[in-house]
């Protein structure tokens, strides 16, 4: 964080250090990274303690430079043929029923990527034929292909990101472009091959009410039914300042407005993030039954 004060409604409790252990010891026995560490998630603590984390594949490098994100960005690795093996065995053993993976971006691969996500979704069916598999993607620098080859992986739940309104896109998302992200969503919600697309905004970078509100609307005409928002917080001095802490009252207010806009699940808070909780928010909105694939 930069020094700032943060309000009260941004303290969390505590998680129980043996709870989080099992976790820790199933991801290191498997040689895997988690958005949830790279990224410095405020809820890993939270999340660890229930048995679930986000694996994050193809590395712990990202090829581009978000000033929201803590991720260390810098020359990748080549992808590891076995990560995906390795995806299924830890979420079998972690007992999973859900399953969230996703990635850095690399913009360094002919595919982003695309393929090896495909063969972490057909190993986790494998191991886990019952299991729900959420997929959180880059934007495959606006290749259909390289998405397509995704879709036709059949996940239950495809995110992508636009993480910001069209006007900070410049300052805070370098090498995105808004209308590329909302094409990602255009395109997975009319390929028919995915029931729940979904996309997430950070608040508190400088938006605008007015702009949240045109994004969200322009997240739901691309098709989207499920939309997440969640407070920015400052990973260091090197990233982008936090312009204002939104009050849960805000976060309140937005989420009334995104759902008279068809959404059919919002998640909307302080601490909301793309993949907190995702089964539970799935299985709240009826898109997703316990222990079945939709």
């Amino acid at each position: 964080m930069d020094g700032t004060r943060l309000p009260n409604w941004l303290t969390r409790p505590l998680s129980d250090p043996s709870q989080v252990r099992g976790v820790r010891r199933a991801l290191e026995a498997h040689r895997l990274n988690t958005v949830c560490d790279e990224a410095r998630c405020p809820n890993r603590a939270e999340c660890f303690a229930r048995g679930t984390a986000t694996f994050m594949i193809l590395g712990s490098k990202c090829t581009r430079n978000c000033r929201f994100c803590a991720v260390a960005t810098g020359e990748p690795e080549p992808p590891d043929t076995d990560e995906p093996s390795r995806v299924a065995a830890a979420a079998r053993e972690l007992g999973l029923s859900f399953v969230v993976v996703t990635s850095v971006t690399r913009d360094d691969l002919p595919d982003g990527g695309a393929a090896h996500f495909a063969e972490t979704v057909g190993a986790v069916r494998e191991a886990l034929p019952g299991a729900g598999v959420e997929l959180l993607v880059p934007d495959f620098c606006g290749s259909s292909g390289a998405l397509a080859v995704v879709l036709e992986a059949g996940p239950d739940v495809l995110g992508h990101n636009v993480e910001t309104v069209a006007r900070l896109y410049p300052s805070v998302r370098s090498g995105a472009e808004y209308g590329r992200s909302l094409e990602v969503l255009k395109r997975s919600a009319a390929s028919g091959l995915v029931r729940n697309i979904k996309s997430a905004i950070m608040l508190g970078l400088g938006e605008t009410r007015g702009e949240v509100e045109e994004t969200l609307r322009d997240v739901r005409d691309s098709g989207a039914n499920i939309a997440y928002l969640g407070q920015y917080l400052r990973p260091s001095p090197e990233h982008a300042p936090v312009a204002r802490f939104v009050t849960p009252r805000e976060f309140d207010e937005i989420r009334e407005y995104a759902i008279s806009l068809g959404f059919d699940w919002v998640s909307a808070g302080p601490f909301v993030r793309s993949s907190y909780r995702a089964a539970d928010a799935l299985r709240a909105a009826g898109s997703l039954e316990p222990g079945r694939a939709a």
